[in-house]
């Protein structure tokens, strides 16, 4: 049975990856995203490094100061003006005398954060000559508020972390490694995240639904990072839909679905992608909201491999602009293709390679490398004829060892039979040994 084209369109293209640049400037072009749209999603410090990130990244000066612009206009609302400088020294004044350094601004903050400071530290120090437990908690994180305001995220990290000998109860825990779990992904320290998640997840009364899903998400990243989509994947889909919007100062509700879809892509094999994922009724209410991944998903799993990868590819430009994502979209693309692969040659005997690089928008030999490495990994059970350029697949003759299993069957049946009957007849005719006797 020859392989035929069977109607699958253009496959993604690889593209240089990231690591093949400069990280100061990844030439992205991505006309599709909305940034202000993009960024209603967030709010506080992720909104402003997400739109940072998208202006280094974009490669569109028009994208590129509308997301400086933004991020301007959000950090004008907080009090960390290290970032308020380094905002106005990249819009360096592309959008007029309104964004331009407002050192009297600058200095009314740093007044005012000189003394803040000094008061909260004078209450903590208070708080622990008269080693009142719980004001000494709150003392510490009233201090790591102030860092984390300020952009100080390190000496924020320190004092959430100093709360944890002063928490009295399950919710002063659990608050105390939400609040560190936010500084570390921040920080980009996952181990640390991964680490308080399993504190948080510890005390048996736990029960909170948005709790859950926010440690849920915060795991997941965590594995993200790692590069262990598969147990990200599984944390993204065990999130709650009670999630929403309750966790904008990291993550989106979109996020999940996207996350969570590509891992699974790119890790579960076809019964997991339908019982996991398709049939998740808690995931499928994240996948409403990103509609192309959705249907990517459900293309991936019917085998309209054309469709699912023109909407991995109209998508690609938008993941390169993902804070979190961007680092990772090579290698989950180049997972998926190789699934694509796999599931294209698992109903044949024999596959015509030039049919299968035409649908795959590649050369022979370039689909000979691919098809390759998954046979020495032993992902495809195959062997290639270069010569004839054709893939044949090694599967077991199901009728011959059928019929081998039953003459086995029939031959150990028989022997069973003939030793009863011996048996039976040596003890009908008292033929059997007895012990000698000892003299």
């Amino acid at each position: 049975m020859e392989a035929e084209e069977d109607g699958l369109g253009s496959m993604l293209d690889i593209e240089p990856s990231s690591a093949d640049v400069p990280p100061s400037r990844t030439s992205v072009s991505s006309e599709q995203l909305d940034v202000e749209a993009y960024a209603g999603l967030y709010n506080g410090r992720t909104k402003i490094k997400r739109l940072l990130f998208i202006a280094e990244r974009c490669g569109n000066p028009g994208m590129e100061i509308e997301a400086l612009r933004m991020a301007f206009d959000e950090i004008k609302k907080g009090e960390d003006t290290q970032l308020y400088r380094d905002v106005v020294h990249k819009i360096d004044g592309r959008l007029g005398p309104q964004y331009e350094l407002d050192q009297s601004w600058v200095d009314m903050i740093d007044r005012r954060a000189e003394l803040r400071k000094e008061k909260v530290e004078n209450e903590l120090n208070g708080y622990r000559t008269n080693l009142i437990k719980e004001s000494i908690r709150m003392g510490y994180n009233d201090l790591g508020d102030f860092f984390y305001a300020h952009g100080n995220l390190g000496e924020a990290f320190k004092n959430y972390v100093r709360t944890r000998d002063y928490c009295t109860t399950s919710k002063h825990i659990i608050q105390m490694c939400l609040n560190v779990i936010l500084v570390s992904i921040e920080l980009g320290q996952f181990v640390h995240v991964s680490n308080y998640v399993s504190k948080a997840e510890q005390p048996p009364d736990v029960q909170d639904p948005i709790t859950i899903a926010k440690l849920r998400c915060s795991s997941g990243m965590a594995f993200l990072e790692s590069k262990k989509y598969k147990l990200a994947a599984r944390k993204f889909l065990e999130t709650g839909p009670e999630l929403g919007s309750n966790y904008a100062e990291v993550i989106a509700p979109q996020d999940v679905a996207i996350y969570g879809g590509l891992c699974a892509l790119a890790s579960f094999d076809r019964t997991e992608l339908k019982n996991k994922v398709i049939d998740n009724i808690n995931f499928r209410n994240f996948l409403e909201l990103v509609p192309e991944v959705r249907e990517l998903i459900h293309d991936f799993y019917a085998s309209r491999y054309a469709s699912c990868l023109d909407y991995l590819e109209n998508l690609r430009g938008n993941l390169m602009l993902d804070i979190h994502l961007h680092d990772h979209v090579e290698t989950l693309y180049s997972e998926i293709r190789h699934r694509a692969i796999i599931q294209y040659t698992h109903p044949f005997i024999s596959v015509d390679l030039s049919i299968m690089a035409g649908a795959f928008k590649t050369s022979v030999s370039g689909l000979e490398k691919e098809l390759e490495e998954l046979i020495t990994q032993n992902q495809i059970q195959a062997r290639i004829d270069s010569h004839n350029k054709i893939l044949y697949a090694r599967h077991a003759d199901q009728r011959n060892a059928t019929f081998q299993r039953g003459l086995q069957t029939g031959v150990d049946f028989d022997r069973d039979v003939r030793s009863t009957l011996l048996r039976t007849s040596l003890l009908k005719h008292d033929h059997h040994l007895r012990a000698a006797r000892k003299l």
